[in-house]
């Protein structure tokens, strides 16, 4: 679909239609760089002009794959849908610039630069189109949150799941039949058909609701911890650890989906609540914006979860990495969180079970990243010593 591909078939312009359907393709080809950046530290770099078939790609390091993403969602940013105006789950200008500041937030871990100013004007963006928080946290994690007030007003991207149109065993189908517990067979209350206690709390987690951080009342505390100790001795023993029951197969209304064995809840990629701590961290990191703004997006946060509000002496980085956990639990943003707050390797955060160990132990820091897989082959012939 590019300019001269379209005019050496025949098209002498390209349609409004099949230029935004470009610019979207290019925004989840750069969101699947971004992530191969972040997950890995380098990637093998291909795009529309390289060769068909066998070809060896150059290898891209993290700052080569920053600027590319970068640049490539800057490019593209004229011909995306605006904000909240394209169909649901498919890509506008706002995911566009929810990537680019979730880049500009970890710059320092990415390319050594510090770019919390650049967070802060792409968060405004964000906060500016026209997103709002559903009145109830709740809403977010539900089987209708496609169409109910988190799905228009909340959620950025979604990962669409559907009973009966998409189902798979990943995304919130795992998530949902993996919170019913062994001891509590709680399938009717989350809308599935489970799993028996495969996914447990580690006792870290469950503290940042006990320690008193926040009261009893706390919303986002969704876990269940009757007849169940909060320690983990044995892995494989599941009535132990705490469970919790975030993603229902529930609507708001009250009725199952569909399908108890394949969920309808989409998962929410990206949503205006991330955004929210973003803009807080920025600030509180140097980068500008507004303290009493960060503070009001935080006491919004707490007062939809009926929790207690805080002032500008309570927003500190401490606060801010355990109120992310708070918020945004299962929602993919935490191995990134600890590693931007160098609490993901090293020893100044053990928690149980890292590194293998019962009491956590201290990580070396090229954990930070993933390892590349790679597939070893082995000739069905060998000879000469060949393998």
């Amino acid at each position: 679909t590019a300019p001269e591909k379209l005019a050496a078939r025949g098209h002498e312009a390209m349609s409004a239609e099949i230029k935004t359907f470009r610019a979207e393709a290019r925004l989840l080809r750069a969101l699947s760089y971004y992530h191969l950046m972040d997950l890995f530290g380098k990637a093998p770099f291909v795009t529309e002009d390289d060769p068909i078939g066998t070809y060896i790609p150059p290898q891209y390091e993290r700052a080569e794959l920053f600027a590319f993403v970068e640049s490539e969602l800057k490019a593209i940013e004229s011909d995306l849908i605006d904000a909240r105006q394209n169909e649901y789950a498919r890509a506008d200008k706002a995911v566009a610039w929810m990537i680019l500041a979730k880049m500009y937030l970890n710059a320092e871990v990415y390319i050594g630069q510090a770019k919390y100013a650049e967070c802060i004007d792409y968060c405004n963006r964000i906060i500016g189109s026209g997103f709002s928080l559903a009145s109830d946290y709740q809403l977010n994690f539900l089987a209708d949150n496609h169409d109910n007030e988190a799905g228009q007003n909340e959620l950025i991207f979604q990962i669409v799941s559907d009973g009966v149109t998409t189902q798979n065993w990943g995304a919130t189908t795992v998530i949902i039949n993996g919170e019913v517990g062994s001891l509590e067979e709680n399938y009717d209350d989350l809308g599935c058909e489970g799993w028996g206690g495969a996914l447990r709390l580690r006792k870290e987690f469950a503290n940042k609701f006990l320690d008193g951080s926040v009261p009893e009342t706390d919303a986002r505390n969704t876990m269940i911890t009757e007849n169940r100790p909060i320690d983990i001795v044995d892995i494989g023993d599941r009535d132990t650890g705490y469970i919790i029951t975030k993603y229902k197969n529930i609507t708001s209304d009250g009725k199952p989906g569909p399908d108890k064995s394949f969920v309808d809840t989409d998962f929410p990629l990206f949503r205006l609540g991330d955004v929210y701590l973003m803009y807080a961290e920025a600030v509180v990191r140097g980068g500008g914006g507004s303290m009493g703004e960060a503070v009001g997006y935080i006491t919004a946060l707490r007062t939809r979860a009926n929790s207690t509000t805080i002032t500008s002496g309570d927003l500190t980085l401490d606060f801010l990495i355990d109120e992310r956990s708070r918020e945004l639990y299962w929602e993919g943003h935490r191995r990134q969180d600890l590693i931007r707050f160098g609490l993901f390797t090293g020893g100044n955060y053990n928690w149980v079970w890292k590194g293998g160990s019962p009491n956590g132990i201290a990580l070396p820091s090229h954990l930070n990243v993933y390892p590349i897989p790679c597939l070893l082959y082995t000739s069905p012939s060998p000879r000469d010593g060949e393998t």
